[in-house]
């Protein structure tokens, strides 16, 4: 059946990258999609393929029944996305632990759209994203924003670009001080990044310290995307401009710099000088095969999905937590239905005998909770909701990343511009690259189209030297060796969140993103239905200081863009209407209005169930992700760091479920 199904996603795939060409020069692709679609067949003609359960009365007792016995679990885990897979797959090492994970949408790694890294903005807005939008902002135009969300197996790991870095270690010091307990300290914290990393060593990438990295995990890691032509200029551009070069971004020697170059064919005499030659690639979860690695497939591996004691229940949701409440409050269990069941005519229940894992995510952890009884009580009180813990801070405290794209013009033409093909000649290029990809698992099919970043902080006189630039922005970063602005080199210019700006345009974008923004919002319910999404609403740039940074980072961005030699691709005289050349002629105040109209999400909510100290009356969670208040319950996913980290959030969030899942068996077995 997959390998059917993935044939025919590869052809609809073709389809949808080529529908603006007419019929006859379709016509003239089909071998090559033909020798593309078998080439996947066979690739997968010999896998086995895993089972997951839809027929709910396999898991769980229907409520309506005579029966009265529940199923009983030991773990029942809420959500089968990034944490959600791990949890299941490590608690369930243990054979006399059974363990229920009920997710929302099914698997992720049949979809062409998702295993190809390319690919990944193709699930937006379709069927396998939960198409959120967030309350109209204030102070970002009045728009609402689009937020991806991943509704599948792994989660937003498998729709992510899949840029694999962790953050400045002083953030996670920084954290372990607001919780109260050292063991989220860097020191402590860093040996789950570790357990979940499989690096394996490329002789291209001599500078890459392989003592801190792990080599034994289930998640890859590594240097496997497709490099950009104009990816080693943007690092050479950076280290002209002042931004220090890093071998690798995700060690205990911080974040701060601009990565990542290796040997190749084409030598840059400053490199040299370095003792580094180029070209560059950014550290992803992308495996040698050019696919990409969700916690799925990392975690839930066939023979992890046939252990007799670990049940996965698909396109099912969680409509309630289930409590006693006599004695200690405490969770007991879930009632969930069919996700499109918006009716619920058929309601399922499931008993958790030891804990209810809540794994939603930023958004719909909150929400799941306030659903259930469990969050302020007099927002709940608005929708009549039975109040079974008051609990200030769910859902509030949610923080993101603004992002804005600078556009630039390619005067080389070098741009990957034929990814979204417009015409015969752009159209014979992507077909080439399909095959390329599905013989060899590489070319510009396997890029995240990321390939490249750069760190940095706006108080850097390097890179903005104190005769130019009035230093008075407050320092918001968790350390003086942490960065308050990442650069993404991005191969194609892009508007919002498709992948190109306009057809045939060549073109290249610098996403430039706020790291540690000021400007905190709010996750609240929109009534007691469960179908209705939430209210999101982020508060992008309500501070003065977010604007500001976010402004000086564009500043800097713009910069390395015209700096050699990255300014012998940039068409710096270009008045082409879609690009930003004119802003080096406007003031801060001018190019803040255009920051405040386009600015958008890099796709990293956290912090709406935060972890804190007993006596922050915000603090959801105790520093062992329990919910204060209640036994038998914890939360596990993006919203339990108080703080965003200064880098992507797929990391953090893959760390601190192996860390759970230790803290589990290590809780479990002490009673035993």
């Amino acid at each position: 059946m997959l390998q059917c199904q993935s044939t025919e996603k590869l052809l609809q795939l073709l389809a949808y990258f080529t529908r603006n060409l007419s019929n006859d020069k379709r016509l003239g692709l089909g071998s090559a999609a033909v020798l593309a679609a078998f080439t996947i067949f066979f690739r997968h003609f010999l896998v086995k393929q895993p089972k997951f359960i839809t027929d709910y009365t396999k898991a769980a007792q229907q409520i309506d029944s005579a029966q009265r016995e529940f199923h009983e679990y030991d773990f029942i885990i809420v959500g089968g996305g990034t944490a959600g897979c791990v949890l299941a797959s490590r608690l369930s090492e243990d054979p006399k632990l059974r363990v229920l994970v009920i997710e929302a949408g099914g698997s992720g790694r049949a979809l062409v759209e998702s295993k190809v890294p390319s690919a990944f903005s193709r699930l937006f807005r379709g069927g396998h994203d939960y198409n959120l939008y967030t309350e109209p902002q204030q102070h970002a135009g009045s728009k609402k924003k689009y937020w991806p969300r991943g509704r599948m197996l792994g989660g937003c790991s498998s729709i992510n670009a899949l840029i694999a870095q962790y953050g400045a270690p002083s953030d996670y010091d920084e954290f372990a001080e607001i919780i109260g307990d050292d063991s989220w300290s860097w020191k402590n914290f860093e040996k789950y990044f570790r357990k979940f990393e499989s690096y394996t060593p490329d002789p291209r990438f001599p500078h890459v310290d392989i003592s801190q990295r792990g080599s034994s995990g289930p998640v890859t890691v590594g240097y496997n995307a497709y490099i950009w032509k104009g990816s080693p200029m943007f690092v050479e551009a950076c280290v002209n401009a002042g931004v220090p070069f890093s071998p690798d971004f995700t060690t205990s020697k911080g974040t701060l710099g601009v990565n990542k170059l290796s040997k190749h064919r084409q030598h840059h005499a400053s490199y040299q000088r370095m003792g580094y030659l180029t070209n560059i690639f950014a550290v992803t979860y992308i495996d040698s095969r050019g696919e990409r690695v969700s916690a799925e497939a990392a975690y839930l591996t066939p023979d992890v999905l046939a252990r007799p004691n670990l049940k996965v229940v698909t396109f099912a949701r969680v409509t309630k937590i289930l409590f006693e409440t006599s004695g200690s409050l405490r969770a007991t269990g879930v009632d969930f239905v069919e996700s499109k069941d918006r009716a619920a005519s058929g309601r399922f229940r499931a008993r958790a005998l030891k804990e209810v894992i809540v794994c939603g995510g930023a958004v719909h952890t909150p929400q799941i909770l306030m659903l259930s009884g469990v969050g302020p009580a007099s927002h709940l009180a608005k929708y009549k909701i039975p109040v079974v813990l008051d609990s200030p801070g769910v859902g509030a405290n949610l923080s993101d990343h603004p992002a804005f794209h600078l556009r630039l013009k390619d005067k080389l033409g070098i741009s990957l511009d034929y990814m979204t093909p417009y015409n015969l000649t752009s159209a014979i290029k992507f077909c080439k690259a399909l095959v390329q990809y599905q013989m060899f698992g590489n070319g510009p099919l396997s890029s995240n189209v990321g390939e490249s970043a750069a760190f940095f902080r706006t108080d850097d006189p390097r890179l903005f030297p104190p005769a130019e630039y009035n230093h008075d922005i407050e320092d918001s970063s968790s350390g003086p060796d942490a960065p308050d602005i990442e650069v993404i080199a991005v191969p194609t210019p892009i508007e919002a969140h498709d992948l190109a700006l306009e057809k045939g345009l060549h073109g290249y974008t610098l996403v430039t993103t706020l790291l540690r923004p000021t400007s905190v919002g709010s996750i609240e319910l929109k009534s007691s239905n469960p179908w209705d999404d939430p209210l999101i609403n982020p508060n992008y740039l309500c501070t003065q200081h977010d604007l500001d940074a976010l402004v000086r980072g564009i500043r800097g961005a713009f910069k390395i863009a015209h700096t050699s030699p990255l300014s012998s691709i940039t068409d710096v005289g270009s008045t082409q209407p879609p690009f930003d050349h004119h802003f080096e002629r406007l003031s801060d105040k001018e190019l803040g209005k255009i920051v405040r109209d386009r600015m958008e999400t890099l796709y990293h909510p956290f912090g709406t169930c935060t972890m804190g100290k007993a006596e922050n009356p915000t603090a959801v969670l105790d520093s062992q992700m329990r919910v204060r208040g209640a036994v038998g319950l914890r939360v596990c996913d993006a919203s339990v760091f108080p703080k965003l980290v200064s880098g992507h959030t797929t990391a953090p969030v893959l760390a601190a479920a192996e860390k759970l899942a230790d803290i589990i068996k290590a809780e479990y077995a002490a009673t035993v």
